[in-house]
């Protein structure tokens, strides 16, 4: 079965990554320079702060397509600048440098080779694994300059560490939780095959809010070209074959 780009994935995923950091940027200039943020209305300002946190797994998951080429199939620039794009909003990350590691990743997933496994099948050292495979002093300058750009501009610290600096680090919690951790354990019932991977069974409409349905992560790992809004369809047809 193939998972060949249809003729407007272009567009469709060149439109939902120009939606998604759109409203991203939206979403957290209003709430970082406009919201009243107090004691009285956290009951409001806690909701937007877990959006902000999914709108960062989406800005991940995009640039994470793109890294497979799938974001805008056919346009190689246009795939290439919108995921380096979504990398840098996220936290300053180098498009260039994670594409490799993450390409190894689906050469040997689940063996000493793959920079996203951890011979422990224990949470937190493998997310720690995760965080500094990824996460370097680049991204901790972006990080700084960023909360210090917005005290500058005016906004109040607990804005800003509310609605920016908190997401964007639980973000990272979401997408190792539900897109590496969940998928790539270990566990009683063995894999299916040698992607050492395995998908949840949730409905799609929580499969949505966890990782952008990255948790259907075996279909993810048997098409790589699919994007994340196509990993639905890829797992219903998996599960009607015989």
């Amino acid at each position: 079965m193939s998972a060949r780009a249809p003729p407007r994935q272009s567009l469709t995923g060149a439109w939902l990554a120009a939606a998604l950091i759109s409203v991203w940027a939206a979403s957290i200039g209003l709430s970082v320079f406009v919201f009243p943020l107090s004691l009285a209305l956290l009951w409001a300002a806690l909701p937007v702060a877990l959006f902000h946190m999914w709108l960062f797994v989406g800005l991940f998951i995009a640039a994470h397509d793109a890294m497979h080429g799938s974001l805008a199939p056919g346009h190689p620039r246009l795939n290439r600048g919108l995921g380096a794009l979504c990398m840098f909003l996220y936290a300053g990350f180098d498009f260039a440098a994670a594409q490799p590691k993450h390409h190894q990743h689906h050469a040997a997933p689940g063996s000493a080779h793959d920079p996203d496994s951890h011979p422990s099948n224990r949470f937190w050292p493998w997310y720690g694994r995760f965080l500094t495979t990824y996460f370097g002093w680049r991204n901790a300058a972006f990080v700084s300059t960023v909360l210090t750009a917005f005290l500058l501009l005016g906004a109040r610290p607990a804005n800003a560490l509310l609605f920016w600096a908190a997401p964007a680090i639980l973000s990272s919690v979401q997408l190792f939780t539900f897109g590496t951790y969940l998928p790539h354990r270990r566990a009683p019932i063995p894999f299916k095959d040698a992607h050492n991977a395995r998908s949840n069974d949730w409905p799609e409409w929580l499969s949505l809010l966890t990782c952008f349905h990255f948790g259907y992560h075996h279909e993810h790992h048997l098409h790589p070209g699919a994007p994340w809004w196509r990993l639905p369809q890829m797992r219903r047809l998996e599960r009607a074959l015989p």
